[in-house]
């Protein structure tokens, strides 16, 4: 039977109704479900005529990928956030209405491409935030009942239009990483920590913050010129790196924003060491080592991130640990990479401890892990003593750190030379880890 993509949609986009029954059911009810839908895909479908929703891909593998990890998201939805289905359903929302809705638009509407995907259209896109924004909220909004407390009808109306733009934004990724996987859970990570956002954190900061925005703005502005002037970051990288300076300067005032500019000068000075040695192996970093938007948020989103969580949730403590452990990690991680490709001598993959070539993606080494731990222990020092972190947490972030290029190492052996996940995802990981071990830990 032939494959049409029109009628994958479409049942990709009707099969977002069965999270009306998030309102009526358990979380442990609605996981049974999920399992049997997994289920249902995997060894009745294929029989009742559903080969006809295979990709030629799914065809030549011989399953259908995407079909089987749709329920997989939703049955880990719920077992991710057994009490707030409410997230769940937006979350489900978001993956059914926008990404079902962005291929369907973007079929049928020719128009301007993406610049850094060009199998993705603009006008698919904006249906994605359109119609993941509007189907997350009435989904959000019909599971409220069945959320106790009820979350303010303001979480409701705004946090699923936050969390279909990220979900977009992730969409685009030139990366073989289903979407069925990557929208709902980017979506429900935006939309759990809008969950966490409380009036009174925000108005105790609020002042702190207006008085420390101008100051953010400016400093930004010419730390971000003479950062393209020295051919440390492209146009993109400015742009990006600007905007991210001035999220933390504005929640965390100089001294946030001094570790990231520490960070930044680490990471970029790494990049030009043994640039001779690494330029013959063809394996320095593209532009020169110039940093672009992507290497910005991928090594100091999880860090903007925690600094806006610092100042609008009650978690402030925590906010501040996840922000150092996040920018530590990212800065190790460019000090081990750059350090192994220029003087590393035995280079090897953590998943099969066999030997590779440096710059190998996964690829570790004595010298560069030694770089990398040395300079997490210094900018995490360098954290403490400009009263971010206890000095009883640089260890949690040392090992926090070192947890994520781990795990970073893992996922790049086996999902990054496949295409499934980018540099610039590994990094973003890398980071958000990095975070959670440090607050699991303290």
């Amino acid at each position: 039977m032939a494959h049409s993509e029109h009628a994958r949609q479409w049942v990709h986009v009707g099969s977002a109704f069965f999270a009306l029954l998030l309102r009526v059911l358990t979380w442990w009810q609605a996981a049974a479900l999920a399992a049997t839908a997994l289920a249902f895909n995997l060894f009745v479908l294929p029989r009742i005529g559903g080969t006809r929703l295979y990709r030629p891909v799914d065809e030549a593998r011989g399953f259908p990928l995407g079909i089987l990890l749709y329920p997989l998201s939703v049955l880990l939805l719920i077992l991710l956030f057994p009490s707030r289905l409410d997230i769940v359903a937006a979350a489900w929302g978001i993956l059914a209405f926008g990404d079902g809705f962005a291929t369907l638009v973007g079929q049928r509407v020719d128009g301007r491409q993406v610049p850094w995907n060009r199998e993705k259209t603009i006008a698919g896109s904006i249906a994605f935030v359109v119609c993941g924004a509007a189907g997350a909220s009435a989904l959000a909004w019909w599971t409220r009942a069945a959320v106790r407390p009820p979350p303010p009808l303001v979480f409701v109306l705004a946090a699923p239009l936050g969390a279909a733009l990220v979900a977009a934004l992730v969409e685009t990724i030139p990366a073989r990483l289903d979407d069925n996987i990557s929208v709902p859970m980017t979506a429900a990570g935006v939309l759990w920590l809008a969950s966490l956002i409380a009036r009174d954190a925000m108005a105790a900061s609020r002042a702190d913050v207006v008085a420390q925005l101008p100051w953010a703005i400016g400093v930004n502005a010419v730390i971000a010129y003479l950062g393209y002037r020295a051919r440390t970051v492209s146009r993109s990288g400015t742009i990006a790196g600007a905007a991210i300076g001035i999220v933390i300067y504005a929640a965390g005032g100089w001294r946030a924003w001094l570790l990231l500019f520490l960070t930044f000068l680490v990471a970029a000075a790494a990049s030009r060491l043994g640039m001779k040695r690494k330029v013959l192996l063809g394996i320095a970093e593209e532009r020169g080592g110039r940093r672009g938007a992507g290497n910005a948020f991928a090594n100091c989103g999880v860090g903007a991130i925690a600094a806006v969580a610092a100042v609008t949730t009650p978690y402030r403590a925590d906010a501040w640990l996840a922000f150092v452990a996040a920018l530590t990690a990212g800065g190790s991680d460019t000090v081990a990479s750059e350090f192994g490709k220029a003087w590393g001598k035995s280079t090897f993959l953590v998943t099969t401890f066999g030997r590779v070539k440096p710059g190998t993606p996964g690829a570790m080494s004595l010298e560069g892990t030694t770089a990398g731990v040395v300079a997490a222990f210094a900018l995490a020092l360098a954290a403490s003593w400009l009263g971010h972190i206890h000095a009883a947490m640089i260890v949690a972030v040392v090992v926090g750190a070192t947890v994520g290029a781990l795990v970073e190492s893992v996922l790049g052996a086996t999902l990054e030379g496949p295409g499934i996940l980018s540099n610039d995802m590994l990094n973003f990981i890398n980071t958000a880890v990095a975070a959670a071990v440090a607050i699991a830990i303290a």
